[in-house]
């Protein structure tokens, strides 16, 4: 079936059964007699203020899409934000005429009325739009520098639905939308709010936090999961997907590439392999893939049927820039993109990179993805970014995931050393004067909401003031001494010239509570599926000083119905510090 027009879909939406399920909130059906209540609330809330561009923040993606609709009506410009940290709203704030939502309470934010001031409301004739209507501005990631401010045409979101239901909707059926990214950006906001209600399929309203949910929600009824890279390579194989797998019907993945083991093995335990997505906030969608066991040519893209492709080629590499132009683009030049590729035969192309990932560093030119490539298969890295450090000179950091065997080296020999080994690894793909100046080793990379590490939280993690202490240990030596599916017993040896002994006390040093809490929280994450944010401590008690060269073991009891893990530092001589870790989602 084609979709309703985006344009008219408040109309089309009258013409639907007001007792049809438009989705779920907690297992609580809502009708499309609500949500139609809840456009008409948004509408009537906005058509009385005065300007045209308002910021949006909503957890909800049923409420949200209303406010979306709602405010479309009222003939309001959308701004969207990834998050609602006083950075991107201080940013958002000239550009903006006001908020709405769940902005902290300082940005002022509109609500519409709660849903009993709406359910008798009567609902005016609702319009149709035209389709050079501003609809949206959007975000890009900042994966590879600062956010920029995308403006989208409605016409330009309605091809993008058009386009998803006549390539995929027979796969879908009537199957209803489960995810796991936030609409607060593109991908998002196509594949789990505006595609699947033009489609008339139902969704659920809240992004799924925890695997064991999201395995109960899969099975329920037919469904579609709409995912990231980020999840999807963090599935545990110890939980049931028998029925998850039963009842799935597709697995979209958007926001980076699947590794090829990622997406088998996700595959593998969900029943269908993920269609993964290819596209950005300026390009909209561009194509897709889905990988096969053993078949080479599965790596390769395929262009979406309304998106025409070519690429420059560079004399010197035979290789160029991708370019492409499509309804889903502001007019109808060629774009060029930042992704070198190659042809793949006549209607696939095979991804080489970024071209904005080629710097020069002292006039050497040094492929940042041949780095990370290279140091993910020294055996040692389960992941790595390399990223321009800002400076007057350019240089580069390195921030690298060590896998076991890392960890251990690093343990046993120290960071002066580790830096050493992984500079020999990378000494075939560049010269030594444009190696990596600086190495941050982490538990995980930074996130985003949407599943992304930007260029900038990694910068952010560098401390220039701790670079003369970067040879002395950060982390004891670990040493796993039970485990339990809620529980884990740990041992660590805790190294004479750790660097928080540094200052705390001169003469007499002791481990800071703040390293221990770190810990913690560091192997908490590790050993168990917990919500992104750390929250707070509650009940902090510290007991016994823990000494340089010291070996105490760390207790820790995960309650995933609290979302909190209790932990405790022992030894022979008792108990050293205790407490209960909060997360919450974001």
């Amino acid at each position: 079936m084609m979709p309703d027009s985006l344009s008219s879909l408040v109309p089309a939406l009258l013409q639907r059964d007001p007792a049809a399920c438009v989705g779920w909130r907690a297992d609580q059906p809502l009708s499309n007699a609500w949500l139609l209540a809840r456009v008409h609330a948004w509408s009537a809330l906005l058509a009385g203020q005065p300007g045209r561009d308002y910021a949006l923040y909503l957890d909800d993606s049923l409420e949200f899409g209303a406010a979306l609709l709602g405010a479309w009506q009222a003939g309001k410009t959308v701004w969207l934000t990834a998050d609602t940290l006083d950075a991107s709203c201080a940013a958002l704030q000239g550009k903006v005429d006001g908020f709405l939502g769940q902005f902290p309470p300082q940005w002022q934010p509109l609500a519409a009325p709660g849903d009993a001031a709406t359910e008798a409301t009567t609902v005016p004739p609702p319009r149709a739009l035209d389709g050079d209507f501003p609809a949206l501005v959007v975000h890009t990631s900042g994966s590879t520098g600062a956010a920029q401010a995308v403006p989208k045409r409605l016409s330009q979101l309605a091809s993008e639905v058009a386009v998803l239901e006549r390539m995929f909707g027979d796969r879908l059926g009537d199957a209803a939308l489960v995810a796991t990214v936030s609409h607060q950006h593109i991908y998002g906001l196509l594949f789990k709010v505006l595609w699947p209600l033009c489609a008339a399929r139902p969704l659920q309203a809240l992004s799924v936090q925890y695997p064991e949910e999201l395995a109960q929600a899969l099975a329920q009824r037919p469904s579609v999961l709409v995912s990231s890279p980020a999840h999807l390579k963090r599935l545990p194989a110890h939980l049931d997907w028998t029925m998850a797998a039963a009842r799935l019907r597709a697995v979209f993945s958007s926001g980076g590439p699947l590794p090829e083991e990622a997406a088998l093995a996700a595959g593998a335990m969900l029943g269908q392999v993920p269609l993964e997505i290819y596209g950005s906030s300026e390009t909209g969608g561009v194509a897709w893939r889905q990988r096969a066991a053993g078949v080479a040519a599965s790596a390769c893209w395929h262009a979406f049927p309304n998106v025409e492709w070519r690429i420059a080629t560079d004399a010197k590499q035979g290789e160029g820039a991708l370019e492409v132009r499509s309804p889903h683009l502001p007019d109808a030049h060629w774009l060029a993109l930042a992704d070198r590729a190659r042809p793949a035969g006549p209607q696939a192309f095979e991804l080489l990179g970024r071209a904005d990932r080629i710097v020069k560093v002292e006039e050497k030119r040094v492929s940042l993805d041949a780095l990370e490539a290279a140091l993910q298969a020294s055996g040692l890295a389960e992941q790595a970014r390399i990223v321009p450090d800002d400076g007057a000179r350019m240089r580069l950091a390195a921030f690298v995931v060590l896998n076991q065997e890392g960890r251990a080296l690093l343990a046993a020999q120290g960071k002066a050393a580790l830096n050493q080994r992984l500079r020999a690894v990378l000494a075939p793909v560049a010269e030594a004067v444009a190696l990596p100046r600086r190495w941050r080793y982490l538990d995980s990379l930074p996130l985003n909401a949407q599943g992304k590490t930007t260029r900038a939280a990694l910068l952010a993690l560098l401390d220039d003031e701790a670079a003369a202490l970067e040879q002395r240990p950060r982390q004891p030596q670990w040493r796993e001494l039970e485990r339990g599916e809620q529980r884990l017993l740990l041992e660590l040896s805790v190294p004479p010239d750790l660097l928080y002994f540094e200052g705390h006390f001169p003469g007499s040093p002791i481990l800071p509570g703040v390293a221990q809490l770190d810990w913690a929280i560091g192997q908490a994450r590790q050993a168990f599926a917990l919500p992104p944010v750390f929250r707070e401590v509650a009940a902090l008690k510290f007991q016994q000083v823990i000494a340089p060269g010291a070996t105490v073991q760390l207790e820790l009891l995960h309650d995933r119905a609290k979302a909190s893990v209790q932990f405790r530092y022992l030894s022979a001589a008792g108990q050293h510090a205790s407490g209960r870790l909060l997360f919450a989602a974001p």
